[in-house]
């Protein structure tokens, strides 16, 4: 019976490997059917992110949200692709957020279409590290802050307010810094997406050589580099542009201000933080003041 038992046991197990192989084979023909090479070239090369580059205020992330599904990372590289928008113009996020699909479940399941219903229309939904960013700004602009999903519906981001510019770093959407579904691609004249440490080292020059010769070209206010875990190079890399700056690291204080670097850029207040405004975890001791944050550098 022992020995039966065993077999059985053994059967499943691998009955479990295969079917598992076989999803994921699956989902490997379904990504490289959905995502072009020519569509995800153009996006790197010229998606910078939202609002504009003549904002007042600069939030740099470190890459692009999103990316659980294929279909949400092709609807971004298709709109783009298709709308013709470069470098040199950034993008308007509620026009792109139209042509991504809400896929996800939970209450706004069948009450939103699309990412913009989710974000910005009369049913959406405040965004966890939006609303840290809008407080921010707040605070630096010493404004009173009354209802923060109003302020994401109706204004954040909006190009013609020339208020905030929402950059990333690093393009290409990345759920969580555990996967790299890009390496599933069976593009071989990009071998640089085969990692993910690859693919960063590939574009990270001539992106921030870009965004700092912008910063000195349109003279924003106040630039914040947030979830940065690249401090030093980031560093470097302004110092080729503005050449005397200095940095000076602010110490942390404990659920009120995060570590930060700050720099004088010739008028343009530069802070880089490896902290993200958000709770980690969903613990509350890893949370800071991000109004506060805003009143204390302006």
């Amino acid at each position: 019976m022992g020995g039966r038992q065993d077999n059985t046991l053994a059967s499943e197990s691998e009955l479990k490997i295969v079917t598992q192989k076989l999803t994921l084979r699956m989902a490997l023909l379904y990504f490289t059917m959905l995502i072009e090479q020519e569509r995800l070239t153009y996006w790197i090369d010229n998606f910078y992110g939202y609002g504009s580059w003549d904002a007042q205020i600069w939030y740099i992330g470190y890459e692009e949200s999103g990316g659980d599904l294929p279909e949400d990372v092709a609807e971004k590289f298709n709109y783009l692709y298709d709308s013709q928008k470069t470098f040199e113009t950034l993008c308007d996020i509620r026009e792109v957020y139209r042509h991504v699909a809400f896929r996800s479940g939970g209450s706004k399941a069948g009450i939103v279409s699309n990412l913009y219903e989710y974000r910005f229309d009369r049913n959406a939904t405040l965004h966890g590290v939006w609303k840290n960013l809008i407080a921010f700004a707040h605070g630096y602009r010493n404004e009173e802050l009354t209802d923060v999903l109003a302020y994401q519906q109706q204004r954040f981001l909006l190009p013609d307010a020339r208020k905030e510019a929402l950059i990333k770093l690093y393009p290409l959407p990345c759920p969580h810094n555990h996967g790299w579904y890009y390496s599933w691609l069976d593009l071989p004249q990009l071998s640089f997406l085969k990692s993910r440490a690859l693919y960063q080292d590939h574009v990270y020059n001539a992106r921030i050589d870009r965004i700092v010769e912008n910063i000195a070209a349109y003279r924003p206010q106040v630039v914040l580099m947030y979830g940065m875990d690249n401090i030093n190079m980031l560093k470097q890399s302004v110092q080729k542009v503005f050449t005397d700056v200095s940095f000076k690291m602010v110490k942390a204080v404990k659920q009120q201000l995060p570590q930060y670097h700050h720099a004088d850029l010739g008028g343009t207040t530069l802070l880089i933080t490896t902290q993200i405004p958000a709770l980690r975890h969903n613990r509350v001791e890893t949370g800071f003041d991000w109004l506060e944050f805003g009143k204390t550098v302006r």
